[in-house]
């Protein structure tokens, strides 16, 4: 067989080699033409599988994608065509909550605020928002969920729709699917009427679709009142984002908040294991494996270290985000916006996730190891 994939797919001849020729190439630059003799199509995001590209489908029986969304897959066509489809739900959801976390402690420093007494609002309670409310719950933060499809499918009461979770959050953050059409539609799900009714003050945090928010309101209120503190991962028109909305916000970055190595490579198993499933085939290899150590595998901490400071100490060590901010800038300061977008995703600096390191203290004093627990950190207490 023949596999065509995404060249930012890594372990891709280890997991896929077996099957026979793996071919690498940009998703951004995949065609009809590229798809022609392949019976494997393995994509992330930014490659849209609809008709145009299956115009070349001479051979294809099965396509995966690498990431928790799927809005860039045309599910209906790929099942009018008989072609297989999996995704990897989950896969890289405790990367987008390390990415957010990150975010929160840098502008926590920068504003001199404590995230403790903070109200979070969650717009998805997902893979992604689901983790992320878990991990706030040890920080003595409100954690407030907007999830109307859940909440239908589960006769949820205790969620909010999303005016009243706007009214009530000191911080916002967006984790909602694209979904185009139809009574929960989340194209510019924060519109300008919800963009103005945030709080002077509020953060506002988008790490799932860039399409769920307005940009051309978002630059408008920041350009008449610098009264937000803005996080974006995700943009409309990716890679060619608003150069003006890019310079307001606090913290901008090229859609890498998923990219840990942890999670980019568990994609990957994830859809090895469902292609074998597909065409009958005994999944042989195993992500552990293959996962190479962390560089950093172990702190030593005492037990009077505050939380908040244990907290900032670890999550650093693993992941700050100003590394992405600032190295974002340089490569779209040489290259431009949208090449320099794709170029950093596609040279983006190995990062692992905090569940990768382990945390020791010598004894446990003011819930301490709860804090570091349900930020993501193993913990083991010492003798």
């Amino acid at each position: 067989m023949r596999i065509l994939l995404d060249e930012n797919i890594p372990l891709a001849e280890e997991f896929f080699g077996e099957l026979g020729e793996v071919t690498r190439q940009p998703g951004r630059e995949m065609t009809a033409a590229s798809l022609r003799g392949h019976d494997i199509l393995v994509v992330r995001s930014i490659t849209k599988v609809n008709a145009a590209l299956l115009e070349g489908a001479d051979k294809l029986r099965f396509v995966g994608t690498c990431t928790i969304g799927t809005d860039h897959i045309d599910t209906d066509l790929l099942t009018e065509r008989g072609i297989g489809f999996a995704s990897a739900p989950g896969s890289n959801a405790e990367s987008v909550v390390d990415y957010v976390l990150s975010s929160l402690l840098l502008l926590s420093e920068e504003e001199g605020f404590s995230l403790s007494g903070k109200t979070v609002g969650i717009v998805g309670a997902g893979n992604v928002g689901g983790r992320l409310a878990t991990r706030l719950d040890n920080l003595d933060v409100e954690c407030l969920i907007c999830d109307p499809p859940r909440a239908e499918a589960e006769n949820r009461d205790d969620f909010l729709d999303l005016d009243a979770l706007i009214e009530r959050a000191d911080i916002v953050c967006l984790h909602t699917p694209l979904v185009a059409e139809g009574e929960h539609a989340t194209h510019h799900l924060m519109n300008r009427e919800r963009i103005e009714a945030l709080k002077p003050g509020t953060v506002l945090i988008n790490a799932g679709r860039g399409d769920c928010l307005d940009g051309n309101a978002l630059r408008e209120r920041l350009e008449r009142q610098a009264d937000l503190r803005t996080v974006l991962d995700v943009w409309e028109h990716e890679p060619g984002i608003d150069e003006e909305l890019f310079e307001l916000v606090d913290i901008g970055t090229p859609h890498i908040a998923g990219y840990s190595v942890d999670g980019k490579m568990l994609g990957t198993e994830m859809i090895y294991q469902a292609t074998m499933r597909h065409f009958g085939l005994p999944a042989r290899k195993k992500l552990g494996q293959l996962k190479p150590d962390p560089w950093l595998r172990k702190i030593v901490l005492h037990s009077w270290t505050p939380p908040l400071e244990a907290l900032s100490l670890c999550a650093r060590a693993c992941y700050d985000v100003r590394r992405d901010m600032l190295a974002f800038d340089r490569y779209r300061r040489r290259l431009g916006m949208a090449a320099g977008f794709d170029a950093y995703r596609r040279e983006y600096p190995p990062r692992r996730e905090f569940q990768t390191l382990r945390v020791e203290l010598k004894k446990n004093k003011g819930g301490l190891r709860d804090a570091l627990e349900g930020f993501g950190f193993s913990v083991k207490l010492g003798k």
